[in-house]
């Protein structure tokens, strides 16, 4: 057996295990869900532009992130590998660390392909930049979803919660919309009226460096919760 065929069963094998052998539904949902807020933006929005494209994969992005990063660890224990990810010392933040890049690597796969879609049927725009910057909001989402399921241990308790704070960012998106501090700060709308464009790519620049510092320490502590190995097992 190659080692090119280990590394894919690995892949597969965990694949499996984060989004609970329900991929392909998350996959078709996010892809349906896209198709359909598209198809009524088309037909209701009569100028569409690259700021209306990047709230429309907004959703599917977080939607595709969402179930494997708050679900995660509790298919682990249905699988019952959990025990056997703790008894390794320091293994279990490898492996965490692998299916949270796996996750990243897919969600970032699936969204370029949605993107190029959207481009075809909505508004030509660079693909590779739109992209990389729904990236930042839905890897937040992702990591701050993870972090949660260390500390609740439930796949459902840690969904509530996660809805609950998406809901309040959503809302105070509204308030700050022209803040750095907006976690779904849309780069593509237009300058607010009265501000210069470059203190406007200030703003974004600033926004995009909070939300991948946020990235970061959301993600070490959830790791730093993995050591607690009498709270899961």
């Amino acid at each position: 057996m190659g080692t090119l065929d280990i590394i894919w069963k690995m892949i597969r094998y965990n694949l499996k295990i984060v989004f609970g052998n329900k991929f392909i539904y998350f996959l078709l949902g996010a892809t349906v869900f896209f198709l359909f807020i598209t198809t009524i933006n088309i037909f209701e929005d009569d100028s569409p532009d690259e700021e209306s494209l990047f709230y429309l994969l907004l959703n599917p992005g977080i939607l595709l992130i969402f179930y494997p990063s708050a679900f995660g660890i509790q298919n682990d224990n249905d699988v019952r590998i959990l025990e056997i990810l703790f008894g390794i010392p320091n293994y279990r933040y490898k492996v965490w660390l692998v299916r949270l890049l796996l996750m990243y690597i897919i969600t970032f796969a699936v969204l370029s392909g949605l993107t190029y879609i959207g481009i075809i049927a909505i508004y030509p725009t660079n693909l590779f930049e739109m992209v990389f910057h729904l990236m930042f909001p839905v890897f937040f989402i992702g990591c701050l979803s993870f972090m949660f399921s260390t500390i609740i241990r439930s796949g459902n308790g840690t969904a509530v919660v996660m809805i609950i704070i998406c809901i309040g960012f959503w809302i105070s998106s509204g308030i700050l919309e022209e803040s750095k501090w907006n976690i779904f700060l849309n780069p593509f709308a237009p300058p607010p009226r009265d501000m210069n464009e470059v203190v406007w790519e200030g703003i974004i620049f600033d926004n995009r460096i909070y939300l991948l510092v946020g990235m970061v320490i959301t993600l070490l502590y959830g790791l730093i919760n993995l050591q607690k190995r009498e709270k899961f097992v």
